[in-house]
């Protein structure tokens, strides 16, 4: 699992979404590797041209682009993210 995320920010509404994403995987005791774009507008543009998204955090679960946390929460709501996760890890 990848995570884009911001550690720290003036726009508090994103460090919630990535601190809330980082917590609910830690919390289902899920790995997940986070990369930091705080201050790395190069990383970011990139984040920006593959997701079509300006936001933080965007997760990705293999090749599968999930979203961000709103998405992640109604796919394991939906009973989607056990797929996804138990389809990653066959691959």
């Amino acid at each position: 699992i990848f995570l884009a995320s911001f550690q720290n920010g003036v726009d508090l509404l994103p460090w919630r979404q990535c601190f809330a994403a980082k917590r609910f995987f830690k919390d289902k005791g899920i790995n997940f590797e986070e990369i930091d774009l705080t201050g790395n507008d190069e990383e970011r543009q990139k984040l920006q041209e593959r997701t079509h998204r300006h936001t933080v955090p965007q997760i990705f679960i293999g090749d599968t682009h999930v979203g961000g946390y709103d998405d992640l929460r109604a796919l394991d709501r939906a009973g989607g993210l056990l797929r996804l996760l138990e389809g990653s890890i066959g691959s």
